[in-house]
């Protein structure tokens, strides 16, 4: 196991930590308009993994897009429920916490307003989130769960899912706030393995990050003052 990991698994390593640290850098460094940070996480996310794909014949990719019509529907619903659950816990216990700085955040770090909220916000829920899905979840679980290990590729995944996540928050929120949406996002991520795990594909985990997008969005829109 040990060699066979040194073997096939460092390069899908390498391109998680290289991928991960450039958007970060990208995120709290550079700081370019939405456009142009959208068009550099294509690249790390997508282009970058099809090409390690197409010289490493054991990460296989074409099979996380098989469809199955029976996860779909429980994942539809899942996703039903963690859109009513997130925005349970906002109208519940969001009110102990500072939101106050977070359209501020968006609008300096990355040029997020209420002018193109509207437009971000379908990006993020439809695009975005299955970008993620295919290369935190797909590229990255799928294929180091097959090519090392179960508990490895959970490990990994969810972690590098989290901090990725939280990293472009940092000054948002207060530190507890920072913390419990850092173990919030690691306990998301297994979710979605188990997800892809069961299914086999990523469109199950990408339902339900979709809603959950789309209550993150939906308290974009208020904090916005759109709705």
């Amino acid at each position: 196991m040990e060699s066979n990991f040194k073997k096939d698994d460092r390069g899908i390593i390498l391109i998680l930590i290289i991928c991960c640290v450039f958007m970060g850098i990208t995120d709290a460094v550079w700081q370019p308009g939405y456009a142009t940070k959208s068009v550099l996480k294509i690249i790390a996310f997508l282009l970058i993994p099809i090409c390690y794909s197409h010289f490493n014949r054991k990460v296989q990719l074409k099979s996380l897009f098989a469809i199955k019509r029976k996860g779909m529907i429980h994942a539809a619903l899942i996703g039903i429920g963690v859109y009513g659950f997130i925005m349970v816990c906002y109208f519940t216990i969001g009110t102990f916490f500072d939101f106050s700085q977070v359209t501020g955040a968006l609008n300096k770090n990355v040029g997020v307003n209420k002018d193109n909220f509207v437009f971000v916000a379908i990006y993020i829920s439809f695009a975005n989130s299955l970008l993620e899905e295919f290369f935190f979840r797909g590229f990255v679980f799928m294929n180091l769960k097959k090519l090392a290990n179960r508990k490895f590729a959970y490990l990994v995944s969810s972690l590098a899912f989290a901090i990725y996540h939280v990293a472009m928050m940092i000054g948002w929120f207060s530190i507890w706030l920072f913390l419990l949406l850092l173990a919030a996002l690691t306990m998301a991520g297994v979710i979605f393995n188990w997800l892809n795990e069961k299914q086999g594909n990523i469109y199950t985990s990408w339902f339900v990050h979709m809603f959950a997008n789309f209550s993150i969005n939906t308290v974009g829109f208020i904090l916005f003052g759109i709705i």
